[in-house]
């Protein structure tokens, strides 16, 4: 497949290392020669400076015949015009465009991206996927990642076992039958900074990093077989009330389960904003780290806190203030991946990887075969794919014991009509069923392989 990647700024940088790894064709089209140099330095890409909205720049990236473009360069104009222009002059089939502005993403004006108006085929908004993803952490606080997945049946869970977590050394193939009716499967290990997909009689040991899909009415039951609390949030204190603070204020105001949220912005314009968007949070003017400020948002008897402003250190301090005054949880949004081991020093609980979310939601429309969702793991090791099986796929009509899956993929759940089913080695996988895999970075183009039917997209 041949992809032009527009923007090599973190997002795109990762998108050209995905894509790179599993043998595709990527040109990296940017306007600062240094990232360009940057990404042909390290990665397996071709690249091409210059403004990617030009066509002749285009034209020097072979947009002739380009199977895809992803336009994710820092303006939301540039990247519809980069899509205009792909489709007007080079006829690519398949654009992506970042877009970040909530104006351009509101639902009454969804007809601006049809064919014959602005041909994108696939919007992404870094904002709302952050959002999204702070408040499935709010949600399961005692876990470092998670997703969801089969329209909300099944659950992603990232634990961090502890060293009084009651089920550490026993092998897996125990677990299995001691908690017999439990939906879950442990389906990846971090051990080392390792990422591994374990097999029946491996053990758990203290300080590892267990990726666990489970169904959503077992995921607390899930949570407290590893020795990890389930307690309610009910007093959120968000630091930072640009868009994402304001979508994660927005949503949580929806909710039925009514949550005490307050919101610290230090932008007067944004706190201003932020006030008339929302009708029951209480919006404060000032700086998160502020000291004075946090106990007038009552952040002793706070659940949690989430620093989501735009500045990682400012995160990362506002969110170690907020526990040394009493806060009982820790979310921190973090760009810098650099920083993501300073997350225990710090007894922060849970990150929060903009980049990562992104990458995850281009990765969906990207992937051969009937992908419904991907959610990438770590950094780059692993992936989680949510597929339907189709009729001429080699995996259908087979068990799953007789499937040739390469040694990093294990089945995490599987939904068969309406029903969804722990994975065994018997169980029979059949057309239409929506399978959940995971399967370290290597094993990705097999996967594909095994879940495509040609080299549509779907």
């Amino acid at each position: 497949m041949k992809v032009i990647i527009c923007g090599a700024g973190q997002v795109g940088w990762q998108i050209a290392r995905h894509l790179a790894n599993e043998k595709n064709d990527v040109t990296v089209v940017d306007n600062n020669a240094d990232l360009v140099r940057r990404a042909t330095d390290s990665l397996d890409v071709q690249g091409v400076a210059g403004f990617a909205s030009y066509p002749d720049i285009l034209d020097r990236a072979g947009a002739r015949d380009a199977d895809m473009i992803i336009a994710a360069t820092y303006s939301d104009e540039v990247n519809m015009v980069i899509c205009q222009v792909a489709h007007s002059i080079f006829a690519v089939p398949r654009k992506i465009a970042r877009l970040r502005s909530q104006s351009y993403l509101t639902a009454i004006y969804s007809d601006l991206y049809r064919r014959d108006h602005m041909p994108i085929d696939v919007v992404i908004s870094p904002e709302l996927e952050v959002a999204q993803a702070a408040l499935r952490r709010l949600d399961l606080p005692s876990a470092f990642d998670t997703e969801s997945f089969l329209d909300g049946q099944a659950q992603l869970i990232g634990i961090m076992i502890d060293a009084d977590c009651p089920v550490t050394n026993t092998p897996l193939r125990q677990l299995t039958d001691l908690f017999s009716t439990l939906r879950a499967t442990v389906v990846g290990i971090r051990r080392e900074g390792t990422l591994f997909a374990p097999e029946p009689g491996d053990q758990l040991f203290a300080m590892d990093q267990i990726y666990v899909i489970a169904h959503t009415d077992d995921v607390t039951r899930t949570l407290e077989i590893f020795g990890k609390s389930t307690r309610k949030q009910e007093r959120v204190v968000i630091i930072g009330g640009g868009n994402v603070g304001l979508a994660v204020a927005q949503a949580l105001e929806r909710r039925v389960n009514r949550v005490r949220a307050k919101v610290i912005e230090k932008s007067r314009a944004n706190a201003e904003r932020a006030a008339d968007a929302l009708e029951r949070t209480i919006v404060l003017h000032g700086d998160g780290m502020d000291m004075n400020l946090l106990a007038e948002a009552s952040i002793s008897r706070a659940d949690a806190v989430l620093a989501v402003t735009d500045d990682d250190k400012t995160n990362l301090l506002a969110a170690v203030r907020a526990k040394a005054a009493g806060c009982h949880m820790a979310i921190s949004l973090v760009n810098d991946p650099s920083l993501v081991p300073m997350m225990g020093p710090l007894d922060i609980d849970a990150h929060i990887n903009p980049r990562a979310t992104t990458v995850s939601s281009i990765l969906r429309h990207i992937r051969h075969g009937r992908v419904r969702g991907v959610y990438s793991i770590g950094d780059a090791e692993g992936e989680v794919i949510e597929a339907q099986v189709l009729s001429t796929s080699p995996i259908s009509g087979r068990m799953i014991r007789d499937i040739e899956f390469p040694q990093g993929v294990l089945v995490g759940a599987l939904k068969k009509g309406k029903k969804v089913i722990r994975p065994e080695s018997g169980t029979r996988i059949d057309e239409g069923d929506v399978v959940v895999l995971f399967c370290l970075a290597a094993d990705v183009p097999e996967v594909e392989r095994l879940l495509q039917v040609s080299i549509d997209f779907f």
